[in-house]
């Protein structure tokens, strides 16, 4: 009994440890790091573009060498007026920023109820006598808002503005949801991009290749209508113009939200399943840091939207008014992807070995990646800049060069003059000549 009791002991640890080293390579984003061999960082525009009957879909080369760092994955999706954005999945987190237009977009969290349901009345004459729709929360989105997007949550989008509604994303490949390889990809639950585009590796209908006669039993309906599902055009692509007006329940209509008591309340249903999944980041009520000779900047972390938590992404919107500039800093936690929304700047990165990465001007719809730890300033051109900039951190911390927060301000005079051989009276005007200007700076009086 006791050697059969030791050998399941020492059988017991082995599985602990194996199951343990596995757990420590998946577990966290930073025990599967990316290769960081950039050269030089560049401003880019997308490579790729797939067209849909709905609108574009534009990708940045994911395999280009400052995407492959911060093992991201960047899109623009155009779509148009009365156009619907088809249902699909993806196994990393995504965060969207709405650039242009408005519409509506829903986000299909697993296990949760349909909370949004239709009076009787409501339904279109063809389905009176039918069972009342009922479907999961629809949020209604704008220009400036931001969107989190969890992974393998199916998702779709209409535009029922009047101008295209133009989104920004960016995909997290190297997040821990993500055990598949660090290739971008989408599980479409209908529609394709055609056989002839750029990316039709990428974005395939998963729901084609199962067996109708399979599919049909699993829903309980017909071979035929299965057959009828599967047979998607491709040539209509990953959005589709809207036959007639959609007719969904809306959050800005006479709705009820369905108060009937679940059957099992629990923790799961009143957090998860409720969860806010957006927030604005336009409103100067709500900004950071402002300042009147310099610009304002909107953090959105995981204190504010607290789902960002749970992808462990963020995002600010920044501008900055004409010659100002941004502190030399570096971001301590995470990677930065900044995306260029209005204006031009002059920018300059600096890596670890003292060397210039990029020193170039950037304008609107350029996309560049700042590697966590790289130093990096920008100075706005005479029309001033803006952009919106992506984290691969849900609480990200930055660390300034100059400035009120600054690290040279908080070291001792000694410290600076001997690390700079420079005066006591030059040291202290490195340390205060900024004043209570943080971040953002004025341009310079000398």
């Amino acid at each position: 009994m006791a050697s059969r009791f030791l050998l399941a002991l020492a059988l017991s640890l082995l599985v602990s440890a194996a199951v343990g080293e596995k757990m420590s390579q998946q577990g966290l984003r930073l025990s599967r790091p990316q290769q960081c061999r950039i050269q030089r960082i560049s401003a880019v525009q997308p490579r790729n573009q797939i067209q849909s009957e709905g609108g574009i879909t534009e990708l940045w080369d994911e395999m280009e060498d400052q995407f492959q760092c911060a093992g991201v994955a960047a899109m623009r999706n155009t779509l148009r007026p009365n156009a619907l954005s088809l249902p699909n999945y993806h196994p990393n987190p995504r965060l969207v920023y709405i650039e242009k237009g408005e519409g509506f977009i829903s986000v299909i969290f697993p296990g949760c109820a349909e909370t949004y349901q239709a009076r009787g009345d409501e339904q279109p004459s063809s389905e009176q006598g039918e069972k009342s729709d009922l479907h999961q929360k629809v949020h209604r989105i704008r220009r400036g808002d931001v969107i989190a997007l969890p992974p393998g949550a199916v998702h779709w989008c209409h535009n029922d503005g009047s101008e295209d509604l133009v989104a920004i994303s960016i995909n997290d490949l190297n997040h821990q949801s993500n055990q598949l390889d660090h290739k971008f990809r989408s599980f479409y639950l209908a529609g394709s991009a055609p056989q002839a585009g750029k990316g039709e590796e990428t974005f395939h209908n998963i729901f084609q290749a199962f067996d109708a006669e399979l599919m049909a039993e699993a829903f309980n309906v017909s071979p035929d209508l299965i057959r009828r599902m599967q047979a998607t055009e491709e040539e209509r692509g990953l959005s589709v113009m809207a036959r007639e007006s959609m007719k969904y329940i809306r959050p800005d209509e006479d709705i009820r939200e369905s108060s009937k008591p679940y059957r099992h309340n629990n923790g799961f249903e009143e957090t998860f399943c409720t969860m806010k999944i957006r927030t604005n980041i336009e409103n100067q009520r709500d900004a950071d840091i402002y300042s009147r000779e310099a610009g304002k900047l909107n953090v959105v972390d995981m204190h504010k939207l607290p789902i960002l938590g749970f992808i462990d992404m963020s995002a600010e919107k920044g501008t900055l008014f004409p010659n100002s500039m941004l502190s030399p800093h570096w971001a301590k936690d995470g990677h930065t992807i900044v995306y260029v929304t209005k204006g031009e700047a002059k920018v300059e990165v600096v890596d670890h070995s003292g060397q210039t990465m990029m020193n170039d001007r950037v304008s609107q719809g350029d996309m560049l990646v700042v590697p966590q730890f790289y130093t990096s300033t920008a100075q706005a051109g005479n029309e001033g800049f803006e952009w919106v900039a992506f984290k691969t951190s849900g609480y990200p911390m930055r660390n300034d060069m100059a400035g009120y927060t600054s690290a040279l301000r908080a070291m001792p005079l000694q410290v600076l003059t001997n690390a700079y051989q420079m005066s006591p009276a030059e040291a202290q005007s490195i340390k205060i000549n900024r004043g209570a200007q943080t971040f953002l700076l004025s341009p310079a009086r000398h």
